[in-house]
């Protein structure tokens, strides 16, 4: 078979950066170390509000060290399927969460497990706290 067209794509999406994508960088080399430390220590500071948030809620996890998601198992506070409790947390906590198995080929892997986004403004991260601390009395 004829793999030409295929090399020529691969080689194209992993040999050269889209144009805008290196315009952005450089704009962003321009910013200095500060305003990415300071960044860094705003999504740490995120991150370690909703990571004791989740654990006095009863979710169990690893704290992230690389992504602005928390990715939780819920099975001590549920027997739910992970789409279910999703749906569950929307409508009864208030608290928008994505199912386990979405990130897994083997959905029944992630049967247990829901992740939580906290790349959210303060006042949001707030309101799912105010929202999480109930979550104890109602499951």
């Amino acid at each position: 078979a004829q793999t030409s067209p295929i090399r020529k794509v691969h080689d194209f999406l992993t040999v050269g950066t889209a144009a805008p994508l290196q315009t952005a960088a450089a704009v962003g080399f321009a910013f200095g170390a500060d305003y990415y430390n300071d960044f860094s220590a705003m999504y740490k500071q995120k991150r370690d509000f909703l990571g004791n948030v989740l654990r006095e809620a009863g979710f169990k996890f690893s704290m992230p060290e690389g992504a602005y998601f928390i990715f939780t198992d819920f099975s001590e506070l549920s027997e739910l399927d992970d789409v279910t409790f999703a749906k569950w947390m929307t409508q009864e906590i208030g608290v928008a969460t994505v199912p386990g198995s979405s990130f897994f080929s083997n959905k029944e892997d992630g049967r247990k497990w829901t992740r939580f986004a906290f790349c959210k403004k303060q006042q949001t991260l707030d309101d799912a706290a105010e929202r999480l601390a109930r979550l104890k009395a109602v499951v």
